[in-house]
């Protein structure tokens, strides 16, 4: 009997997840089939395209963390902006671009800079776009910064604008660099957990705050003494931006106590005073200003977004087909295997280079690192194909961003040349491991572990179990070889002897200028200087492009970004139900279709996929 209810169940549990599937696969069908209609009624539609008038006011209003490269794939950014989502992250590559085609656009009369939601942004990033910004000063245009609050980082791009305006209510306060962090001996003691560091060089304090109750004494020198070279240079480019001392503006912060009390705590008066901003002013009252300036259109002044003039530019540029240099990104943490965009992956990112060197088209690598580092293991694969690359004939030059540090220097070292900005933070040669076991905690709850292994060396690494001090001298064997490896590969590289790098290493962090000094870097510049670099050692002078190297998309992808990259996208916006765009801005629906995407048409595969989630 109890056999043939587990029959009847089994037959029942088979229909149901039957029925489950057939409406799934239902419910996703008239979706892609809905998709697309739109996208062929969209085609259909055509005309809606931007046309760019003389005398327009190009507006950079970048919204989020600005990037090296996108944390998300091209479906996920193609529906989010088809289907009215912001995206909140724009890459540092599109600004420039757009920046410089408007410092050479006659139909571009001025550039309205709007850095409130600027949400992350690295001190070299935005070096970089206030670079852009005094070319586009340059070609004799104006540049007018408007501002509701700004934080020091969005000061820095404001401050290159020839006007700038604050409004009456807000404020802008410089309070320079810092670096605090939060420490757990006492709490790690208390819990009973055994905390085993591995380690070669003082100065490497990525761990310490597992080990110690406060920063030690190398931390405290090496970091003020970087973040003292990183300030300098901020205040010497707001100085030089706004025709102010540096040290006068030193001074000012540090007398803020005061001179905040004597303007009655009113911090926009403060800026104005201190010559920080240009004049205060309400939104309205910007407006009208910029209305004043240039031409009045629909209530406001002439004006296109920076996002829909890229689009513009790309859309009237014809096809080129020079020469190209070919550029890597090696954004983020570094890890083993594959890797998401936004992550260094060992293999993934090594396949990229490997790929530009085995295009013809492209005679020279850029590899724009922006990476605090990572595993080891991946960093040597990189650096092996940067090798590689470079044995094939190719020039390769590196690119630091805001930091290339550790693993970030590990694949940068075989560069032909390094650039980095003053502001990049580099270095930190170093190694460390770091173990963590909990038998203290167990015991605490009368929780007990036992058992016997063949050898000495079997479980080992069970963190239940204390650690045998003679597998943490092999821990520190292993990572002093690696620290070995480390610097007498670099040596290698920059031509130095392997005590020269150790004098210099040691986990030390160093500014981009300070790194220069002592022979880590070859030159001090960005994107754009190590470009031409690229070029002018591939003997192509001027007449190159510049091509990203990244994971080709998949048809599916290609079809989505077809879809939201057509002038007709905001048509498709207005066509879609408001119901249908909830559904596909849910997480399990998106993270469906990511999984269609990556669905190879050549291949039969199986895929588990858990449409669910725990909160």
């Amino acid at each position: 009997m109890a056999e043939k209810s587990r029959g009847v169940f089994a037959t029942l549990f088979f229909w149901a997840w039957s029925l489950f599937n057939f409406i799934r696969r239902f419910v996703f069908g008239v979706i892609a089939l809905f998709l697309l209609l739109i996208f062929f009624v969209a085609l259909r539609a055509g005309g809606g395209k931007v046309v760019l008038q003389e005398r327009t006011a190009l507006v950079l209003d970048p919204k989020g963390n600005i990037v090296e490269q996108y944390s998300s794939d091209p479906a996920q950014r193609a529906f989010a902006g088809a289907f009215g989502q912001k995206i909140r992250e724009v890459q540092l590559r599109d600004l420039i671009r757009t920046i410089d085609a408007a410092a050479a656009d006659k139909r571009i009369e001025r550039l309205v800079i709007e850095p409130d939601q600027i949400a992350s942004a690295g001190m070299s990033t935005l070096h970089e776009i206030g670079a852009a910004i005094e070319r586009f000063k340059a070609a004799g245009k104006e540049v007018v910064a408007v501002s509701n609050s700004m934080s020091q980082g969005q000061y820095l791009i404001a401050a290159h604008a020839n006007e700038v305006l604050l409004h009456p209510d807000g404020d802008l306060l410089l309070e320079g660099l810092g670096r605090y962090r939060t420490y757990y001996k006492d709490a790690l003691d208390w819990l009973g957990v055994d905390v085993h560091l591995f380690r070669v060089g003082e100065y490497k304090s990525y761990a310490e705050p597992y080990i110690r109750n406060d920063a030690s004494p190398e931390s405290k020198e090496a970091d003020l003494y970087w973040m003292n070279g990183v300030w300098g240079d901020y205040l010497k480019e707001i100085g030089g931006a706004r025709k102010l001392d540096p040290k006068a503006i030193a001074a000012q912060i540090e007398n803020y106590s005061t001179s905040i009390k004597a303007a009655n705590g009113d911090l926009a008066k403060l800026a104005l005073d201190a010559k920080l901003v240009d004049k205060l002013a309400t939104r309205d009252e910007a407006e009208a200003l910029l209305i004043q300036k240039g031409v009045k259109e629909e209530n406001s002044f002439r004006q296109i977004d920076f996002q829909d003039y890229a689009t513009l530019v790309q859309r009237e540029n014809p096809l080129d087909t020079r020469p190209q240099v070919g550029v890597v990104v090696a954004q983020g943490e570094i890890l083993d295997g594959d890797q998401a965009a936004g992550t260094v992956g060992g293999e993934s990112t090594a396949k990229l280079v490997r790929q530009a060197r085995e295009n013809r088209n492209i005679k020279a690598v850029v590899l724009r690192v922006n990476s605090p580092g990572g595993s080891a293991f991946a960093s040597e694969l990189i650096r092996r194909e940067i090798e590689l690359t470079k044995a094939a004939g190719k020039p390769v030059i590196v690119s630091m961003g805001d930091v290339a540090a550790s693993g970030g220097y590990w694949i940068s070292m075989n560069g032909d040349q390094i650039f980095a900005e003053p502001t990049t933070i580099t270095g930190s040669i170093g190694i460390f491991g770091l173990f963590m076991n909990f038998p203290k905690t167990l015991a605490k709850l009368n929780v007990h572990t036992d058992g016997v292994g063949t050898t000495s060396l079997a479980g080992a690494l069970d963190p239940r179990r204390a650690l045998d001090p003679k597998v943490g001298d092999i821990i520190q064997s292993i990572i002093d070889k690696g620290y070995q490896n480390f610097i007498t590969k670099v040596a290698a590289a920059r031509k130095k002897k392997p005590e020269e790098i150790d004098a210099i290493a040691r986990g030390r962090v160093w500014s981009g200028a300070q790194a220069k000094e002592r022979g880590l870097v070859d030159q001090l510049g960005g994107l754009r200087e190590a470009t031409a670099a690229a070029a002018q050692a591939a003997k192509l002078g001027d007449n190159y492009q510049v091509r990203y190297v990244e994971k080709s998309l998949s048809a599916w992808e290609r079809f989505i970004v077809s879809l939201s990259n057509d002038a007709s996208a905001s048509f498709v916006h207005s066509l879609v139900p408001k119901s249908m765009r909830t559904l596909l801005a849910q997480p399990d629906v998106q993270g469906q279709l990511k999984l269609l995407s990556s669905l190879d048409s050549n291949k039969v595969g199986v895929f588990a996929y858990c449409f669910c989630e725990i909160k």
